[in-house]
């Protein structure tokens, strides 16, 4: 619509035309995207309206995406899947507020007893095999480290790369927070209960590790296995090489398996349908896809 004004008040009419014409349009597009977003659930609601809950470790969670899709795709079985961290999936648990736990670490005495204590029995189930492995920005010289020295490192008592083999330079520690089942396992083989130098970068997920150690030439970082890509450079542990070979016969220095815990009291049928899923052939390629160790040959 064109309207032509010669003075004041034919501006303000126009004005208010052309938002009232603006906002016809803005509410059909809402309507037609409310629409569409209705359609599409009502798609995913047809079939078995079934709900799986899965919290936890952000380290199983390449494998756990991975396997919801395909598992949707031969069921139609919807599951609800955040990756918030090894200790929040187990507490989820045993709150009932979640079906299966994702953990990369076992669950503590205190939190078995917490669960027998509200009637849960949990049940351990070892899906896959992986690797800590410590990151550095590709540009960084430095290729072997040993447990000592990171230890050395994440304590603060090695404080320049020139002190490894590497350039003049200040290290930049990066280190997963406390809720993490990736940092608890790396306070056990590398730390020995030592403390974190105060002044390290705590990050809340794998994918934030990887993220500030590609952007940063005077970083370090550990990740799982799984993680690894291009944008940074694995580093060998005492001479080993964090390969799929090393991790599963137990020669890299840092390896763990990777777990899915229920309440096998009262577990929902889609839950171990699920489960049974991940440990079948199918399930352990998806394993295999996402960059881990299969737990099954």
């Amino acid at each position: 619509m064109t309207i032509y004004t010669t003075n004041g008040d034919c501006k303000i009419f126009s004005l208010i035309v052309y938002r009232e014409a603006f906002m016809k349009v803005k509410s059909f597009l809402v309507l037609m995207i409310t629409a569409f977003v209705f359609s599409v659930s009502m798609g995913f609601s047809k079939g078995n309206d079934a709900k799986v809950v899965i919290k936890g470790s952000t380290t199983v969670l390449p494998i756990a995406q991975k396997a919801v899709e395909v598992f949707y795709d031969k069921t139609k079985i919807i599951i609800s899947l955040s990756g918030t961290g090894s200790g929040d999936g187990i507490k989820s648990l045993i709150d009932g507020s979640c079906d299966i736990a994702n953990s990369s670490r076992e669950m503590h005495e205190v939190e078995l007893e917490m669960a027998k204590r509200k009637g849960k029995t949990i049940k351990e189930v070892a899906i896959a095999y992986d690797m800590i492995v410590p990151i550095v920005h590709p540009s960084n010289p430095v290729k072997n480290l040993s447990l000592e020295q990171l230890k050395a490192i994440y304590e603060g008592t090695i404080t320049n790369w020139k002190e490894v083999g590497g350039n003049n330079e200040k290290i930049v520690v990066v280190s997963r927070d406390s809720s993490s089942g990736t940092f608890e396992v790396w306070e056990s083989k590398v730390m020995k209960k030592a403390e974190v130098r105060k002044d390290a970068l705590l990050q809340a997920s794998n994918g934030a590790v990887l993220s500030v150690v590609a952007r940063n030439k005077k970083a370090i970082g550990y990740v799982g296995y799984g993680y690894l890509d291009k944008t940074v450079k694995g580093i060998y542990v005492n001479n080993v090489e964090p390969t799929i070979p090393n991790g599963k016969s137990g020669k890299y220095p840092i390896a763990r398996k990777l777990y899915m815990y229920v309440n096998d009291v009262k577990i929902k049928p889609e839950a171990k349908q699920f489960i049974n899923f991940i440990l079948s052939n199918e399930g352990q390629i998806i394993v295999k896809e996402a960059g881990f160790i299969p737990i099954i040959d």
